[in-house]
């Protein structure tokens, strides 16, 4: 971890500027695949995080990132639906949507729907039509009621294969997996030509959260572009929109953005340099906070080891991939839990360590479990005490729930 100063064009408002604060080689990158073997998660392809900040806008991205080496397909399981905490948070906000955009008997297009979740609630609750892209998409755990008013395209959503129609457009953590994110809200706000009664909803990583908790597990390879309120905003307002509702949500994890097409011949906003400096601040702060948080991190974990306590990192996601990894951890953690049955019998990218059902722990118990979203602390220990395991305790990443 380093800093730097390279020759770097932000892909966020193309000048230069770019600061590079965060560096970590050797990190896998996907996160969400499902690996059937140690062998295979701990040889799948790395590569380097260099996460730089833009001085003129405020956007941080990963510079040293490709896209030839990540894969989207089948293969990849990233639903959060099998938690009650975060089916019942979508449900609401699917509900939330719906009455406040009258979205009934309308159209809805989602970007990145993943296995369709989102927008079978969206469909369900308004008697919507829509059609979603995503090469993950699986037709065969599809048993939505809507599914048969819904066309799912197993492919990117491009200027080629955009629909003309749409009256709402979902993007739900999307956009913060693609390189040059000017130009795909650009191609967005192409696609929808004079219409200005469209609604878009974006929703991505809130990165103000993670520099503020020197969040070094929030940040992976799929991951490549990085926002907070102002560099988001800003993004939307350069590409054509006027941003309509911009907020938090989910504990402060996400930041959720929605927009209508602009006149072409309203001069978008400058960024203000208060804010550039306020995330600059943030940014020096996480690079002074980080290694230390890590370091602190390998200390507990080599000293539960000396204890001979047996530690399992609860959620097999890109939170458990990047705290596992950038780590280094090995056998002080014996095995990850994740309530998506999906995910169980297979094995942790770059790691190697096996995944198990969270009923595992009662033939194989362990003292601690590391909890990698505090959102779900109520929902583990009700489900470890409904098990008859309250002897485990359990340790959040991080304590803070906004």
């Amino acid at each position: 971890m380093r800093g730097d100063s390279a020759p770097i064009t932000c892909p966020g408002c193309g000048l230069g500027g770019v600061d590079v604060f965060y560096r970590v080689a050797g990190v896998p990158v996907n996160s969400t695949l499902q690996l059937s073997s140690r062998r295979e998660a701990r040889e799948l392809a790395t590569g380097t995080l260099a996460l730089g900040f833009c001085h003129s806008c405020g956007f941080i991205h990963n510079t040293a990132f490709d896209p030839t080496l990540t894969e989207y397909s089948s293969r990849c399981e990233e639903t959060q639906g099998f938690s009650p905490v975060f089916s019942r948070w979508q449900g609401e906000l699917a509900r939330r949507l719906v009455e406040r955009h009258d979205l009934r008997g309308r159209e809805i297009i989602e970007i990145g729907c993943g296995k369709g979740d989102f927008l079978n609630a969206l469909c369900e609750i308004g008697g919507n039509r829509g059609i979603g892209f995503d090469p993950a998409y699986v037709p065969e755990r599809n048993t939505s009621p809507a599914r048969d008013r819904i066309k799912f395209i197993r492919e990117f959503y491009t200027a080629e294969n955009a629909p003309e129609s749409g009256d709402f457009i979902v993007c739900k953590m999307t956009l913060e997996h693609i390189p040059r994110a000017a130009d795909f809200v650009r191609m967005v706000r192409a696609s929808l030509g004079d219409r200005r009664d469209v609604v878009v909803f974006f929703q991505v990583p809130d990165m103000r959260r993670i520099l503020d908790e020197a969040a070094f597990w929030d940040l992976y390879y799929e991951h490549c572009s990085y926002f907070d309120k102002a560099s988001l905003c800003g993004l939307f307002q350069r590409s054509g929109f006027e941003v309509q509702d911009l907020e938090s949500d989910y504990g402060g994890q996400y930041l959720m953005l929605e927009a209508t097409p602009g006149s072409a011949h309203v001069k978008a906003p400058a960024t203000h340099a208060d804010e550039v400096r306020r995330i600059a601040a943030d940014v020096a702060g996480f690079r002074e906070r980080a290694p230390r948080l890590m370091d602190s991190w390998r200390g507990r974990l080599a000293g539960w080891k000396v204890e001979g306590r047996a530690v399992a990192v609860w959620g097999s996601g890109s939170k458990g991939v990047a705290f596992l990894t950038s780590l280094g951890i090995g056998d002080e953690v014996r095995c990850v839990v994740d309530i998506n049955p999906h995910r169980a019998g297979h094995f942790m990218a770059g790691s190697g360590h096996p995944i198990v059902t969270p009923r595992s722990l009662i033939r194989d118990p362990v003292d601690k479990v590391i909890l990698m979203n505090p959102v779900y602390l109520d929902e583990v220990q009700s489900l470890l005490g409904e098990m008859g395991l309250n002897n485990i305790e359990v340790v959040s990443v991080t304590r803070r729930i906004r």
